[in-house]
């Protein structure tokens, strides 16, 4: 099987493509990235040696360099998870997100149609649920109702991919994820953000009063039931994906300053996000039901694991605040 995986160098592909790398499922892997400041070739150590694996730095909202890619892959299948995916970032400044999210998935679509690829998988977020009032969790048949110019890109590339699912009976599933943290994640999520900042001893920024909460899932996690859903989901069909561990962004803070020995000073609360959406919470029965997946990392140990890496890591931190990791790139793929 040739596998194209869209946005393998962000944090959730490139952790998709350690995992594919790892087995013998695929006989070639091709990784199509911008490599935007979340992309970082670091996070993919050892598969520039990988006979299987090959890059292409493309724009897939870049209609003729997405078809080329098509065209001399040929692709048996396709995981798209290529997103801007910052909710502050798509405040600020919507369009890119509109632009990438909306546009490059219509862009893959269509490549995907003209050449016939037989499998598509479109990679998503619980945020187009928005903020779900307790006791009652999203299954996927619970209305989109979205607060950020992020989450309404979101909602609407699922809409599209399973439009073409209907419209063109093509194989296309959707998969909806709650918040993933692991290693090689960029600092600028909760979690990465918090563990960078507490091991260099600087504040750490907690919107509101902290009582958000998110339903974590590790990502290798994600990158588990994506594999599953690849192989097992249904045309049409959407599946969330859970961790099953809600917790308020405060407690996470707390948990992080434990694990990294500092005090509790540290935590400065600043102005709420606008739309800052309360509670996510969804429902992963149809996913284990259908494909067999669960969970396998429980948060205490996956939160654990993740200080570990990023205080084991303190260069790649450096790299990425820095943009020095696109050295790697000129050094072993320039050319390619």
């Amino acid at each position: 099987m040739r596998l194209l995986v869209t946005g393998g160098a962000g944090f959730i592909g490139s952790a998709f493509l350690r995992r594919t790398l790892r087995g013998n499922t695929y006989t070639a892997l091709c990784n199509a990235d911008k490599l935007t400041y979340a992309g970082n070739l670091e996070n993919l150590p050892g598969a520039a040696g990988d006979a299987r694996y090959s890059l292409e730095r493309v724009d897939i909202a870049d209609a003729e360099e997405v078809e080329r890619v098509f065209a001399s892959f040929r692709p048996d299948a396709v995981v798209h998870f290529a997103a801007e995916s910052h909710v502050d970032r798509s405040i600020l400044s919507p369009e890119p997100v509109v632009r990438t999210n909306v546009h490059g998935t219509f862009t893959l679509l269509e490549a995907a149609r003209r050449h016939g690829t037989p499998r598509f998988v479109h990679v998503s977020t619980d945020e187009v649920y928005g903020s779900i009032d307790e006791p009652h969790d999203a299954d996927e048949s619970y209305p989109l109702v979205t607060a950020s110019p992020y989450s309404a890109s979101k909602a609407g590339s699922d809409l599209l991919a399973l439009s073409y699912a209907k419209t063109y009976k093509m194989n296309i599933s959707v998969t909806r994820a709650s918040n993933n943290y692991g290693p090689y994640q960029f600092p600028e999520k909760l979690i990465p953000l918090m563990i960078a900042n507490a091991l260099e001893g600087k504040e750490l920024p907690v919107y509101g009063d902290g009582q958000q909460i998110r339903d974590w899932l590790y990502v290798d996690d994600h990158c588990s039931a994506i594999e599953a859903v690849l192989h097992k989901g249904r045309a049409g069909e959407v599946y969330n994906i859970g961790g099953s561990r809600a917790l308020p962004n405060l407690d996470v803070v707390r948990r992080i300053l434990e694990a990294t020995g500092r005090g509790p000073e540290l935590i400065k609360y600043v102005a709420d996000r606008p739309g800052h959406d309360r509670r996510y919470a969804i429902t992963s029965d149809k996913v284990k039901r259908e494909t067999g997946w669960k969970p396998a990392m429980e948060f205490e140990a996956g939160l654990a694991a993740t200080v570990n890496w990023y205080r084991d890591n303190p260069q790649w931190i450096a790299n990425v605040r820095s943009g020095a990791y696109r050295e790697f790139y000129e050094k072993n793929y320039a050319g390619r």
